[in-house]
């Protein structure tokens, strides 16, 4: 029984955000907001969840009004209370793409998604298929696999760090600190939020000194292209240092999340499986299905400009408001069967499990090809796979990301 659950009858005011729990099944949680309080304040902060699919909509197409501006993070006091986080202990990380609002943010995107997509989707496929099949290789030296070591974590990294331009040496220090970013914006301590952002500090200095040396010498990667921008003006060397934590921690993160939920919804669903290795052309379609269902991102954060309203309720100029993608992806008034993975769906990218409008993931191709791939390889290499009963899936503990720290199978290799 879930937290939401048990307090079904003392009302939202009751509910513990930070409930292990309810994050790890937040979806009860979701529907009664919807249902009770799309708009909801936490109780005693300025913190506003946003939870239908037409209120999140109507919110990320309001930036003249909600600010993509990280200003503030939800964190937990001693008492377990939630409160507010001022951001600029962070650094050059809240100076990017990201996080600002037009005309700054298409300015900065223009800098790095030509470089990103057009010119270096085309030459991943290969590094990500080496990746996961050697990764998938040493799996099958026994019938079980703990997937979110063996696969899920590092290929992310390895495909983001080509795209970037960081050598294969540092993967290891930046998983660690894509991971660390993320853990910022997971609803942690006070006590917990001063290691995270010594790790931040450290993650801004590496970037800073990869970052010096394509200003001296660019290549054709997202090193040479920000370092290109810095040159001609368009961005400033801290915008150029917070792009890259971003990308680095954003396109690691999200994908992680996505290849480990995709892989945890099949182990469950022996004949879903099935039907995509028959046909593997319906892989593309479960991806977008995975993504609505368990959303990388559970939302992101937006700050009132001024005091506006919205789904009815009043929100003051300076308070948070955290959009909850997982909620909307969920929501019966705009999908059918919400809770099901529907592979006949008439628009099935039509999700925001990606984000929308201006900040729709400047990295969501790669990442829909690193899932694609993973998933059809694996399917090939099994004849099945399912949840290992005597070590259960668990997820990390954040209020932000839907991530595995642990999904072991059971896997009965193909033969020949």
């Amino acid at each position: 029984m879930t937290k939401v659950d048990r307090d079904a009858g003392n009302g939202l005011d009751s509910v513990d955000i930070f409930d292990r729990e309810l994050l790890a099944n937040p979806y009860p949680f979701y529907d009664r907001l919807r249902r009770e309080a799309p708009v909801w304040q936490v109780p005693g902060v300025d913190l506003f969840y946003v939870s239908t699919w037409a209120c999140v909509a109507e919110a990320a197409a309001r930036f003249e009004d909600f600010s993509n501006n990280l200003t503030a993070l939800v964190v937990a006091n001693p008492d377990g209370r939630p409160s507010l986080f001022d951001t600029s202990a962070l650094g050059p990380a809240t100076t990017t793409f990201s996080t600002s609002d037009p005309p700054v943010h298409s300015v900065h995107r223009k800098a790095v998604f030509p470089e990103l997509v057009a010119r270096q989707m085309a030459l991943m496929e290969p590094v990500i298929r080496s990746a996961v099949d050697e990764r998938l290789r040493a799996a099958t030296r026994g019938p079980s696999v703990e997937w979110t070591a063996a696969v899920a974590n590092p290929v992310p990294m390895i495909a983001i760090a080509k795209v970037i331009g960081f050598p294969s040496e540092d993967h290891a220090s930046l998983v660690k600190w894509a991971f660390d970013g993320t853990e910022l914006l997971a609803g942690k301590t006070l006590e917990e939020m001063a290691g995270l952002v010594a790790s931040a500090n450290a993650a801004a200095a590496y970037f800073a000194e990869r970052f010096d040396e394509a200003l001296a010498a660019p290549r054709d990667d997202v090193l040479g292209a920000v370092a290109r921008a810095v040159s001609s003006g368009v961005l400033t060397r801290d915008d150029a240092i917070g792009t890259l934590v971003i990308l680095e921690s954003a396109g690691s993160e999200s994908t992680a999340s996505l290849i480990g939920n995709a892989v945890h919804i099949l182990a469950e669903d022996a004949s879903l499986q099935d039907k995509l290795r028959k046909d593997p052309s319906l892989i593309p379609t479960f991806v977008e299905e995975a993504v609505r269902l368990e959303s990388p991102f559970r939302g992101h954060y937006r700050r009132a400009r001024r005091d506006t309203d919205l789904g009815g309720v009043t929100i003051p100029s300076g308070a948070t408001v955290f959009l909850l993608w997982a909620s909307a992806n969920r929501d019966p008034a705009e999908f059918d069967h919400p809770d099901e993975v529907v592979l006949d769906r008439p628009q099935p990218r039509a999700h925001i499990g990606f984000g929308r409008g201006i900040h729709f993931c400047v990295g969501a191709p790669l990442a829909r090809l690193e899932a694609n791939v993973a998933l059809q390889m694996l399917l090939e290499r099994t004849s099945s796979f399912r949840l290992d009963p005597a070590r259960p899936p668990a997820y990390v503990k954040s209020v932000f990301i839907r991530r595995h720290e642990h999904l072991h199978l059971l896997v009965d290799w193909a033969t020949g």
